[in-house]
């Protein structure tokens, strides 16, 4: 499994997979060739569209329900479809992505299917007082749900304050100029953002808020620690009570959880998941399938190292005694 990319006949990147009627969904980005040259805006990810695949069995085949959403069909987006992910609740699944809206403004949509394998029907705004992407929702046992999402530098998340105001930064090069990623002795990271989802699943139900994440003495990581400070692709997941929050640190290429008790933080940080891969980024999701654990992830092998060409693969994971995560090949 660690070696061999799930699909191979176009690329995949960003799983977001989900158990629905005790079979495996995957729902990932679709990239696409381009001639757009590399650059940390992120430009050269220029995706327009989504598939849905699906396993009955982590080694069986897996099949490709073909396009569910594609850019042409959202009233409010410009471009670049990226990461979603999916969840399900009365009886409706949901479909929550990111792109650009007309003025270049990364929002979050969602889109709406009475199955798992799509089509989805979208929104025809994105949601109220969205920013930023790579959306990830958990539903808690309750029936809680809860949308974390955030990305810095293209994600445009170092663009928002912690009162939602924005400033004119849609189109810069982060080489030259706008705002950037915070700096310096003591400075605090920037944060994912959470917000808990309305019962219909199409809006916020509170304010956003920060999901702080704290190094092993109880301090929140700082700006200068990209070894672990979150930089985008929140995950959230549970596993014996406990909350587990997972993303990527971005420009040092790991894959990182820390754990909490509850939804909102704070989340103690614990170490790292997977080093880097082939390619840039680092984005995945974490689920339990069969009574064994799952990380999936993508990396650049299939095309060779071309950074925005990736390929979904899976890897079988557990836990130790303490509630730590590792590898298991």
């Amino acid at each position: 499994m660690a070696n061999q990319p799930l699909v191979t006949h176009l690329y995949t990147a960003d799983p977001s997979a989900h158990v629905f009627n005790n079979k495996l969904y995957i729902y990932p980005s679709h990239d696409r060739e381009t001639s757009i040259e590399f650059n940390d805006n992120g430009d050269q990810y220029d995706m327009n569209d989504y598939h849905v695949f699906s396993m009955d069995t982590i080694t069986g085949p897996v099949v490709d329900h073909g396009v569910v959403l594609k850019a042409a069909d959202i009233p409010w987006v410009s471009k670049q479809l990226w990461a979603p992910d999916a969840a399900y609740k009365n009886g409706k699944y949901f479909l929550y992505f990111p792109a650009r809206d007309k003025e270049g403004i990364f929002r979050i949509g969602v889109a709406v299917s009475s199955s798992p394998a799509g089509p989805f029907l979208p929104e025809k705004e994105p949601i109220p007082g969205s920013y930023s992407i790579d959306p990830a929702v958990f539903v808690d046992d309750d029936g809680e749900a809860y949308l974390y999402f955030g990305g810095i530098w293209g994600g445009q998340l170092q663009c928002w304050s912690k009162d939602e105001s924005k400033e004119n930064c849609w189109t810069f090069d982060i080489s030259k100029s706008g705002p950037q990623e915070p700096s310096g002795p003591n400075i605090n990271a920037l944060y994912p953002r959470v917000a808990k989802l309305s019962n219909d699943m199409l809006t916020f139900n509170t304010p956003v808020h920060e999901l702080m994440i704290l190094d092993e003495s109880g301090s929140p990581i700082t700006a200068d620690d990209h070894q672990r400070r979150f930089f985008e692709a929140a995950w959230m997941h549970k596993y014996n009570g406990t909350y587990y929050f997972s993303y990527s640190t971005g420009d040092t290429h790991f894959l990182v959880y820390a754990t909490g008790d509850n939804p909102w933080g704070p989340f103690q940080y614990r170490g790292r998941i997977l080093e880097p891969v082939q390619g840039w980024t680092t984005h995945h999701s974490i689920v339990e399938f069969g009574g064994r654990w799952y990380l999936f992830y993508h990396d650049c092998e299939l095309s060779g190292g071309v950074d925005h060409l990736r390929s979904v693969k899976v890897r079988e994971m557990g836990y130790d005694a303490e509630g730590g995560m590792h590898l298991l090949q």
